[in-house]
């Protein structure tokens, strides 16, 4: 069992548009993060989408290791991630659900890096993020999240 925090919440009200940092947010079961390109539908690429994309959470850990393994200095904001979290092993919340704060959420899949987000930093993280580019999960119980949240995994 762990306890993780919540270090930022990140935002983009479009595709391409730079990410807003942000205190706290507004979490909404079946749709997204308030202002967030998923939530309003404004995230569309020619390929579309047929993902749920409700949050995207990434590890500060992950961070730090990109700095230390692979000498890619890189913003936290600029990973295009909603949720970076601390002390929380990610790829073990796929299948399971969590709670950060008041809101629930429940692990679906990878969040694994594109080409995209390696030509918007215009650094080599392709393949140093290959599977450690954070998660994605649905809304489960919304509520208002908060950076500084407490972080759990629910039990089974």
């Amino acid at each position: 069992m762990f306890k993780g925090t919540l270090v930022a919440i990140f935002t983009a009200p479009a595709s391409g548009e730079p990410m807003i940092d942000l205190p706290r947010i507004d979490a909404t079961v079946a749709c997204g993060l308030a202002g967030d390109r998923y939530a309003t539908n404004i995230a569309r690429h020619d390929r579309g989408y047929t993902k749920i994309r409700h949050v995207t959470l990434i590890e500060e850990e992950t961070v730090a290791a990109l700095k230390r393994d692979h000498e890619i200095d890189v913003m936290p904001i600029l990973l295009r991630r909603n949720l970076l979290t601390r002390g929380v092993p990610l790829v073990h919340l796929i299948g399971r659900r969590f709670r950060i704060g008041d809101v629930v959420l429940e692990g679906t899949e990878l969040a694994e890096p594109c080409q995209y987000l390696a030509d918007l930093i215009g650094q080599p993280v392709l393949e140093p993020l290959l599977h450690r580019g954070g998660i994605r999960a649905e809304i489960v119980e919304g509520g208002e999240l908060h950076a500084g949240d407490e972080i759990t995994p629910l039990e089974r």
